[in-house]
């Protein structure tokens, strides 16, 4: 049965963590969290798509001081065993094409305890709806995370997939449902590299096909009238800004970032103008004389419209220079140590940030980037004419 939630506090803000997908690079949100971890960050909910997912399961599936090593266990895993590990000195003058021979190597073989190339005879008669069986994922899964505290305890867990059949989005969450390694799977199933997962009647792909980042679903699924404030640590894998593409390779790159990126922003900017609405009509219904405001009609439309106050910490990972559209398939443990430390260093200054920060007001949205990109348009400019017009 699921299990009904045990807050910490009703003091403390509800912190919840929003792990965005991107595969190889998920190691990012590992070191994060390790920051987190090292500041006793105690967390409420966490909520993650594909690797986020997986992720996500890792934390909320160990008891706190089990976390770090259980993140530790899965990645140094799913690193690819090489008889050589070179330091980044070693390869760097061709470091852009040692990680694509990494990527590539792993495409052809599998990345161990992940997933594997399936068998010729899976082709023959007629060929398979994926190209790897993620059985080993799987095996992992039931190793390194103990299901029945991610059912059971205190944290709040929820995935996010797409039914491949009616194309809805879903989220499965151990308040509602009771969860298994095949929630976590189906959360990370991205076709055509991973089949369809089935659960009941129905199958399920990544969904990141939809949304690659579970924020809105929080954001939705806070309790109405609330005041207790919210803290949001939402952990992105790919940045939606970047440059003007260069090359063919640098175009895949770009696409990619772009599309993966999707709806953070987009999120954010409607969770802002949501609760600057709910704020402006609490003023405009101030103004009416008691008896007005009290009646049944005002209070009907004020329902909903008490915000808790929250705070969205934006930890983005930033692309390194020789990094390429590979990125996300890159399992060398080279890569997945260099992006486990720098997400741990984003976090540290993103904590840095907001303990630096008073308190929020009541009804508050904001929001908090370490290393804040430059403002950009959202639209070009308008174009004016130098000549007078004839």
């Amino acid at each position: 049965m699921p299990h009904a939630a045990s807050p910490r506090s009703s003091n403390a803000p509800l912190a919840a963590l929003v792990l965005q997908g991107g595969g190889a690079l998920g190691a990012y949100q590992a070191g994060a969290y390790e920051a987190l971890a090292l500041r006793a960050q105690a967390l409420d909910w966490v909520a993650g798509i594909s690797i986020g997912a997986i992720n996500a399961a890792l934390i909320a599936g160990n008891p706190p001081g089990r976390r770090v090593e259980r993140l530790r266990a899965f990645w140094e895993r799913v690193s690819l065993a090489l008889p050589l590990r070179p330091q980044a000195e070693w390869v760097a003058p061709v470091r852009g094409w040692w990680d694509n021979a990494m990527a590539l190597w792993g495409a052809m073989v599998g990345v161990p305890g992940f997933f594997a190339p399936r068998p010729p005879l899976a082709w023959w008669p007629q060929p398979p709806a994926s190209w790897y069986d993620t059985a080993p994922l799987r095996d992992t899964l039931l190793e390194l995370v103990d299901f029945e505290l991610l059912n059971q305890g205190p944290m709040r867990f929820s995935v996010g997939a797409v039914d491949v059949q009616s194309g809805n989005f879903t989220y499965f969450d151990n308040r509602r449902e009771r969860i298994g390694p095949e929630h976590v799977m189906a959360s990370g199933a991205l076709p055509p590299g991973f089949g369809a997962v089935p659960i009941g009647e129905h199958f399920y792909w990544d969904g990141g096909l939809v949304s690659n980042t579970p924020l809105a679903y929080v954001m939705d699924q806070l309790p109405a009238g609330a005041a207790r404030p919210v803290t949001v640590f939402q952990i992105d894998l790919f940045r939606a800004r970047g440059r003007v593409p260069q090359t063919l390779a640098d175009a895949a790159e770009r696409e990619k970032d772009i599309r993966f990126s999707s709806r953070t922003r987009l999120v954010s900017d409607e969770v802002r103008a949501r609760h600057q609405l709910h704020a402006r009509l609490r003023r405009l219904a101030a103004l009416l004389p008691k008896a007005r405001r009290a009646s049944a009609e005002v209070q009907a439309l004020l329902a909903g419209t008490l915000d808790a106050p929250v705070t969205l910490v934006h930890v983005i990972h930033r692309r390194k220079n020789s990094e390429t559209q590979t990125k996300d398939y890159e399992f060398s443990h080279l890569s997945m140590t260099e992006h486990w430390q720098a997400g741990g260093a984003d976090m540290g200054a993103a904590l840095q940030l907001l303990g630096r920060q008073g308190a929020p007001r009541p009804g508050e949205f904001r929001v908090l980037d370490a290393h804040p990109d430059a403002p950009m348009p959202r639209h070009p400019p308008a174009v004016t004419s130098k000549e007078n017009p004839s």
